[in-house]
């Protein structure tokens, strides 16, 4: 048998690569947060895609769908339990809509920083929380990123304990225990989707929200805001999230290639989000806003006046099981 020329062992090669392009899982990867590195939600995607396109040598084929794309997070998570959409890195709002017991994450003025609130997430409460989440809803979590700490924003006035909020027409996420805690200290609350969320402060809507420092820049959302008052009210969360549908058909080695490359976009995440909040005072101030500090005590009154409304709210909803546990899981961090 005569050798294959060089022109026919490329066009072989070719043709092998262009077959093994058309038979690869294409896994849609959603988010919110805009298409720049600078975006802690984007720059772990990319490392996600290189990382599973590389270890599963292109068998599983990463589209990444940034800005809100494929809709926003009410749109996400019924297309992750249709598998429509394969793969999502979304907050806890829309979570909780689908999922109630991920709404005791807003228990507020709970974690006393990142380190803790890694640890009780990453540990045995995390763990049953996603157990459960998959057995109630077919979306499987890998676990958890910060979506920042919490401040309040406003274009009315410094706010520096409960009493400053009186008056105010505060954003929230659209689940009903963000109303709950709004109104615990004092404001009127609107729920408004993410997308929309510029164009209501802009054109006076509501007076102001709560986000992260990294949402706060992302979104450009001090261009409408005079005002942060870093009262680190919640850790806010985001999942990675996986239609299990689209992971049982996956084979064991991709399986573990998407496990594994989770683990590095978190860390990621993670680093990129816990950064810009310890810069909040720097950063937010450099793009023009007044940053109203808040001391102990004041955090003490805010406490005081949101958290019990806001577990009534849950219990009422959840029971008191994963309120409980999730106490615990506090007590045994301080404990250590």
């Amino acid at each position: 048998m005569k050798p294959m020329s060089k022109l026919m062992t490329a066009t072989a090669a070719i043709a092998i690569t262009a077959a093994g392009a058309a038979s690869a899982k294409e896994l849609k990867y959603a988010h919110f947060q805009a298409a720049d590195l600078s975006s802690p939600k984007h720059a772990a995607a990319l490392a996600f895609e290189a990382c599973v396109e590389g270890k599963t040598s292109g068998s599983i084929d990463v589209q990444i769908f940034p800005a809100s794309q494929l809709g926003g997070g009410s749109e996400i998570m019924e297309g992750l339990q249709l598998g429509t959409v394969q793969m999502a890195a979304i907050h806890d709002g829309p979570i909780s809509a689908v999922y109630k017991p991920f709404s005791v994450l807003a228990m507020p003025y709970l974690f006393d920083d990142q380190a803790m609130a890694w640890s009780v997430m990453d540990g045995e409460f995390g763990d049953a929380l996603a157990d459960d989440m998959l057995a109630k809803t077919g979306i499987r979590n890998f676990g958890v990123a910060d979506n920042g700490v919490r401040n309040f924003t406003n274009n009315v006035k410094p706010v520096a304990e409960p009493a400053d909020m009186e008056g105010l027409k505060m954003r929230v996420m659209t689940a009903p225990v963000w109303i709950t805690l709004v109104e615990s200290l004092g404001a009127s609350a609107t729920p408004v989707p993410w997308p929309e969320l510029p164009g209501a402060l802009q054109q006076g809507v509501v007076d102001g929200q709560e986000n992260g420092v990294t949402n706060i820049v992302n979104a450009s959302l001090y261009q409408h805001q005079k005002y942060v008052s870093l009262d680190g009210h919640v850790f806010s969360w985001h999942a990675y999230l996986m239609s299990d549908m689209f992971y049982a058909s996956l084979t064991g080695d991709e399986q573990a290639a998407v496990s594994q490359c989770v683990e590095i976009s978190k860390t990621i995440h993670r680093g990129m989000t816990a950064a810009q909040d310890a810069n909040a005072t720097a950063i937010l101030s450099d793009l023009g806003m007044e940053v109203v500090p808040v001391s102990p005590e004041q955090k003490a009154m805010f406490r005081a006046a949101a958290q019990p409304a806001v577990r009534e709210y849950i219990v009422g909803e959840i029971g008191e099981d994963w309120p409980n546990r999730l106490d615990a899981a506090v007590e045994a961090y301080k404990a250590q």
